[in-house]
């Protein structure tokens, strides 16, 4: 009699279905190479060498920097009474070994913090900050740790176009100094002029018409260690009333002399240690600025710069709106500008090449 027994199971085999053991397989397989694909495609997006990446393809092509000639490490502190001392020096130095010619002006062009240090130390600008500023000569604008650069050829080339852009505008009646690169304002200085009078100065040995003049010229000139005299009694002195009636001594800032229409006029574009006169009428003729936009002035105008003085009585601003100045010098409706006037009350002969301010500096 035969009778029917369970078979026992094989060792290594499985017991599954062979359709279910064929729908793990084909799981398998898709998991498989759905990781592989997303690897490749991972591998696509950051490897900047697969031709897919275009950004990074243009970031290859993209030029590098100029490399700066060299970089001047700063070993001690360098105050303002020493700061030209040490350009000096600097410029003396690599402008033998540069393929250019190397000046003061382009290497501060190419290290511009430095002029912001430099208008910091304006009297005015450290007074909120608690710090009364006897002599501005000891404070100090370098340190150690500070680096300069001195520009590569191409750098240096780029800033010498810059600065053959760069020109000077300033409009009597606004009281407007204007810092411009072809016709785009870098920066707007509030100046003080001249007044409308005349006075026997010591300093020019005659009566001097004292209302600053209008014309096209240059900076001829940049006394970067200025001296000091009442034009009124010829004498020099050293010390000067702040607007708060406190004493300090001269600040050292560079005057700028412009000639005008071929004249020295002896009307300089210098700091005043008293910026309540600032938009005012009230100079022998020169043009002041704050102590900052004196260090201003001086890093974007060198000599040879241009510069153009006018008595326009209307100007359209940027929104296009008119804006109309006081007649300060009286010009009136015959004329609609001082020109003609200064012209015919200034001869030539009598031009003065010292500085005619007032002792309100």
């Amino acid at each position: 009699m035969n009778m029917f027994y369970p078979q026992e199971k094989k060792a290594g085999k499985s017991s599954k279905p062979l359709s279910q053991r064929y729908l793990t397989t084909l799981l398998v397989g898709f998991l498989f190479v759905l990781v592989v694909s997303c690897k490749h495609r991972s591998s696509a997006e950051t490897d900047p060498k697969k031709p897919e990446d275009q950004s990074s393809q243009t970031r290859a092509v993209l030029p590098k920097p100029e490399p700066p000639l060299a970089k001047i490490p700063v070993s001690k502190k360098i105050t303002v009474g020493q700061f030209f001392q040490f350009l000096d020096k600097i410029v003396m130095q690599y402008d033998t070994l540069s393929a250019y010619h190397l000046t003061e002006n382009l290497l501060l062009r190419a290290n511009p913090w430095i002029i912001d240090t430099l208008a910091t130390t304006d009297y005015y600008y450290q007074m909120p900050l608690g710090n009364f500023v006897y002599n501005q000569k000891k404070m100090q604008v370098l340190k150690p740790g500070d680096t300069l650069l001195i520009p590569g050829p191409e750098t240096a080339a780029r800033l010498q176009e810059k600065m053959a852009k760069t020109w000077l505008d300033l409009n009597i009646p606004a009281f407007e100094l204007r810092i411009m690169e072809e016709d785009r304002v870098l920066h707007t200085v509030r100046v003080r002029v001249g007044k409308e009078d005349e006075k026997y100065l010591e300093a020019a040995g005659h009566k001097v018409d004292l209302r600053t003049k209008t014309g096209v010229g240059e900076i001829i000139r940049v006394n970067r260690m200025p001296i000091f005299i009442d034009p009124v009694t010829g004498e020099r002195f050293k010390n000067t009333k702040r607007d708060d009636r406190r004493k300090t001594l001269m600040p050292q800032i560079p005057w700028l002399e412009p000639s005008i229409n071929g004249h020295r006029y002896g009307q300089m574009i210098h700091p005043t240690t008293n910026p309540r006169s600032l938009g005012k009428p009230i100079s022998n003729g020169c043009i002041g600025t704050s102590e900052a936009d004196a260090w201003r002035v001086y890093f974007y105008a060198p000599v040879g710069t241009k510069v153009q003085v006018r008595y326009d009585l209307e100007e359209i601003n940027e929104q296009g709106d008119t804006i109309r100045y006081n007649d300060i010098y009286h010009v009136g409706e015959k004329e609609n500008s001082i020109k003609v006037k200064a012209a015919a009350s200034f001869s030539p002969e009598k031009a003065v090449s010292v500085c005619i301010c007032d002792s309100l500096f």
